[in-house]
């Protein structure tokens, strides 16, 4: 991405509500859970953070549990992006990493990946395509409704780092960060609203 001469869009962010399984710490990939009540509610608390904001585009992942979040928060009509969806965790689809760490004492998501499903690089990739399609989009404001380690990776590659280093930004459910810019340097202007 090149800050210098693009315009100085915001990347909105807002994580899915509560869903059983990111309570309960499974890995939520491409399995399509609602949400719980509690993250009903969650959602519709996002939409007080966000309704001052006038967006040109709002996307969601086409997963129910982002729809149901971006409906909640006031965008029922958002586009169904599926560059947005969650990091397919193949054979951990479903498993806790608390679990992974009994066979495996020291495995890290973001440096071990997981086995047969996307590695880190084709989630990272994923998440280019999306801020390329801000950046050169000309629209003051976006709106992503994705997922938890889809959205650090997309803060990551915002920032211009290294997608592992999205392992730094906790985002709890239905919660909501401006990904901006420090003048022409890429920044983080709010996170976990």
């Amino acid at each position: 991405m090149n800050a210098a001469t693009s315009p100085r869009p915001q990347l909105w962010i807002l994580r899915h509500g509560e869903t059983e399984w990111s309570k309960s710490g499974q890995y939520t990939g491409l399995t399509d859970l609602p949400l719980t009540v509690e993250g009903e509610q969650q959602a519709v608390e996002a939409r007080k953070v966000l309704e001052s904001i006038d967006f040109d585009l709002v996307l969601t992942s086409p997963l129910r549990r982002a729809r149901r979040t971006a409906e909640l928060a006031g965008y029922p009509e958002a586009v169904h992006e599926p560059l947005a969806v969650e990091w397919n965790y193949g054979d951990y689809e479903g498993i806790s990493s608390d679990l992974i760490r009994k066979d495996n004492p020291d495995y890290l998501i973001w440096t071990d990946g997981v086995p047969n499903g996307e590695t880190l690089d084709e989630v990272a990739a994923r998440a280019d395509k999306i801020i390329g399609r801000v950046l050169e989009s000309g629209m003051d404001n976006v709106l992503v409704v994705a997922h938890g380690h889809f959205s650090r990776i997309l803060t990551a590659r915002w920032l211009e780092m290294d997608a592992r280093e999205g392992r730094h930004f906790i985002l709890g459910t239905a919660k909501v960060c401006t990904l901006g810019w420090d003048k022409r340097t890429p920044a983080i202007v709010r996170w976990g609203l």
